[in-house]
Order: C-alpha cells, then structure tokens, then sequence
C-alpha cells in the first residue's frame, strides 16, 4: 500500500463518481491527502500534481522564450541577415497569427485525447521548431532563404506555445482542490511570461545572432522530454467540478450564443456580459505586454541616449516588467486560494485601472536621461499585469464553468489584438528624419488610448465565482451527510 496523509478539508459529494476499490495509485505513485467517508465518495489529491506542474513550467518557458526573442536583437538580425525591422517584426507576429488557429483547437484536442496527448503534440512541434530555426543560420543561404527557415521554424513554435498555456486553468482544475486552483494556475500561467523575460535576457547576451539562435535551439531540446512526466487525469478526481466532463470550446460557444444544449454548463445573460468584459479587457492588457516585448527595442533605443544609456539596460526594462510580476504573482496567488477566495472581481477593479494609468504615462516618460523613471514605470504594469493573468483565466472559469473553452477563448483575444498592436504600432513608426529618428511616440500614444479605453470596462465587471459557490455547496452537503453518518455510528 502506498503512503497517505490525511486532507483537513471534508469530501465533496458527488453521485456520479464511485468509491475506488483499492487507495492504491494505478500509475505506483504515492497518493496524499485522501479523503474518505463512509459512503460518501472518495476525492484524492495525488502527489504527482506536483510533478506535472513542474514539466508543464519547464515546458512552458521553453515554448515562451521564441515570441519575444529577436525583439532585442531586432537591430542586429537586420544587420546580420539582411532584412528589415518589419520583417524581424513578423517572427513575431507569426506566432501571433498561427496561435489563433491552433488555440481554438486545443480544447477539442484535450475533449477527445486528454491532456497529455495535447503536450506530447506541443513537445515534438517545440523540437522540430528549434531545429528549423538553427537550420536558417547557414552561412551560405542567401537572405530570402534564411529568413523562410527562419519564418517556418516560428511557424512551428506558434503550434507548441498554445498548448501549453491554454491548458493551465484546464490542469489546475483536474488536479487540484479549492485550496490550491489559483496557485496552480498562477503557477502555470506566469511560465511563459518568466520564458518571455529569459528570452529577453538571453538572446543578446548568449553572442553572436546565429549563436543566440542555437542557445535557443538547445533549451528547446532539453525541455521537451519533461513532457514524458505529465499525466492526464488522477484516478479519482480532486473536486466536484473536476469529476465533470471537459466541456470543450463548441459547448461554450452554443451556450454564449444562447443556442446551449441541456449537457453544456449553463450561463446566465449577466454571466454572458461578463465574459465578453474579460474576454475585452484580458485581451487588450495581456497583448500589450506581448507586443511590448516583441517592440522593447524599437520603443526605447530610437527614444533615449544611448550614449549615455548602454543598450543592455534598456533592454532590462522588459525583463524588469515580467520579474517584478512573476515575484507579484507568487505573493498573491496563495491568498486568492485561501484568504481573498471570493474576491477575484474586486481585484481586478483595483488594479486594471492602476495598470491602464501605467501603460498611459509610458507616453511621456520613455525620453533621454528617464532610465529610472521608466524601471518604475515596468515594475508597476508587470506588478499589476502578470497578478491579473491567474484572476482573470479563474475568473471566466469560474463564470463559464468551462476551463479549457474559457482559456482558448482568452488567449485567442491575446494574440488576435496583439497582431493589430503590432502592425499597427509598426506603421506608426515615424521616418528617418524624425527627431529622434525611427522613433515610437505615437505607437505609445495608441497603446496608452487603447488600454485605458477599454480598460475603463472593467468597472462594470460583477463577476460572481458560480463554480466556486457549486464546490461549497457541495462541500456543505457533504459535511452535513458526514456528521449525521457520525452519529449514528455512535
């Protein structure tokens, strides 16, 4: 038999979920936390989780780091492969484009073969992805054919980086209880923005660009096997809402559109209007951080005095915004899971607005001789913006009681909006006879007016945490038929 601690928290009752007959774990992992009572079915958090979460970090950043990386090194791709700042853009903006497809799939993907076929898919793409891009660093090709490896090896990234971040609220679910789906989500979730800031931070400091593509190569190819290391579903599930079928994307679209069968999650008109806010607002917020690391360069090099200024520190600046984040987010999560369990709309009242106020006064600070002023400037919008990540996927969960559908969805708006931002920030570029020349202030100007316009939509956010509600009332029931069992066993 394998060790077991006792859970603290009572079961969950649920009739469609049968009392295994052995606590043994099939897979011959140890199982903790169990929870047993009498008749009432049996709800296990398996240790394992762990292990899977973990796999999906690593994964997660590796598949991260390729978006954001030739942003620094944009001027130098120029230079060393004889393209244009346009052209450096659209590795970017691939994954932008193809991610749209590809993220609308996933939840179909994991509905039919779960999800560890969808990773192993996300795995064997982030590989071949690698390898093409390497591929286009021969000497010998000629630029057009450089840059179409190159543009094909992000092709191929733009499949493995959805997976892995559409399916975090979807894991979190599956493998974790009440106390412990905010932080596994977070957990997940900041992954690919900590992959983002490592990119950032790598690509110009490994050497030369063709060596920074293969430390890139590399990563890719370590991280893959972890995938061997994610389950699809522990034996007996975690929670109520995690013993329900995955829903999938098609359910949630019927029952948005009003047209929902009698098996798909219920939603309610308020509920409607509330994710359309979020779905609004998380895509906005969220592709304006991605397009600011893809355009760090282009927004501050062409802005401030590089001979005052070496371009190492600006390209912190980014790196600056998702770290302060990532260490936010790690602080705050455990007290959505446990303290502020029912506060997740409030939240994101208070800091959309902080957050929207910090993109906007980006206008004026990003000047010569402002270093400091813009480091504050990061700290505060990745304060804000990478704690709101977790909120707002559990939140349109929790309204949409359709974890994969609702995650597909929010991503999908993220990088739809960041392919405009782009092209759009891009044409915004001023000449070569501008002062400074190629400079980005009125790209600035369009993202501060963006973010703050919808931002201001968050105010009319109510958000109530229906998924969450279900699971403690259960959780009452459950207590309630535990105690009468109790008694009349005494």
């Amino acid at each position: 038999m394998n060790s077991r601690d006792s859970d603290k928290s009572s079961p969950l009752e649920l009739e469609e979920v049968k009392k295994p007959e052995s606590t043994d774990d099939s897979d011959g992992n140890d199982v903790a936390d169990v929870v047993s009572v009498h008749s009432a079915p049996e709800y296990k958090l398996y240790r394992r989780r762990f292990v899977g979460i973990a796999s999906l970090v690593i994964l997660n950043i590796a598949a991260g780091m390729p978006w954001p990386w030739f942003g620094p090194i944009s001027n130098d791709m120029v230079m060393d492969f004889g393209i244009t700042l346009d052209q450096v853009n659209w590795l970017g903006n691939v994954v932008a484009c193809i991610f749209l497809p590809i993220s609308l799939l996933i939840p179909e993907i994991i509905r039919h073969f779960g999800i560890r076929r969808c990773c192993d898919i996300g795995a064997v793409t982030m590989v071949i992805a690698a390898w093409i891009r390497y591929a286009g660093t021969v000497h010998s090709l000629s630029s057009g054919g450089a840059y179409a490896l190159l543009f094909i090896g992000q092709f191929f990234s733009a499949i493995a980086q959805p997976i892995f971040q559409v399916i975090g609220p979807k894991y979190s679910e599956t493998w974790f209880d009440l106390k412990g789906r905010v932080s596994a989500t977070m957990i997940i979730a900041i992954a690919n923005p900590v992959g983002g800031a490592l990119g950032q931070l790598l690509s110009p400091i490994v050497g030369s660009t063709r060596q920074s593509i293969l430390v890139l190569a590399i990563i890719s190819t370590v991280a893959a096997p972890f995938v061997l290391l994610i389950s699809a579903a522990p034996p007996t599930p975690p929670t109520y809402a995690a013993s329900k079928k995955t829903a999938g994307l098609l359910s949630l679209l019927r029952v948005m559109t009003n047209k929902g069968r009698p098996s798909d999650p219920p939603m309610t008109g308020r509920e409607r209007v509330d994710f359309l806010i979020i779905f609004l607002v998380f895509g906005v917020l969220a592709s304006a951080v991605n397009v600011f690391g893809i355009l760090t360069g282009q927004f501050f090099v062409s802005s401030t005095n590089l001979t005052a200024t070496p371009l190492i520190l600006l390209v912190f600046l980014g790196a600056c915004l998702l770290l302060s984040g990532i260490v936010a987010a790690i602080l705050t999560s455990p007290l959505f899971d446990r303290v502020f369990t029912s506060h997740l709309a409030i939240t994101a009242k208070i800091l959309v607005p902080i957050l929207a106020v910090a993109w906007l006064s980006l206008i004026w600070a990003v000047r010569p001789h402002n270093l400091a002023a813009l480091y504050a400037i990061c700290a505060i919008i990745g304060v804000t913006s990478v704690t709101m990540l977790p909120v707002a996927l559990e939140l349109a969960v929790e309204i949409t009681r359709n974890a994969e559908g609702s995650s597909a969805l929010l991503w999908f708006a993220c990088n739809g909006l960041a392919i405009i931002f782009i092209l759009v920030e891009g044409a915004l570029r001023a000449g070569p006879n501008a002062s400074p020349p190629l400079n980005m202030r009125k790209a600035l100007i369009f993202n501060g007016a963006v973010v703050m316009a919808f931002a201001s939509a968050v105010f009319f956010l109510r958000g109530e945490q229906t998924r969450k509600h279900v699971d403690k009332e259960k959780l009452d029931k459950s207590r309630a038929r535990t105690n009468e069992v109790a008694l009349q066993s005494s």
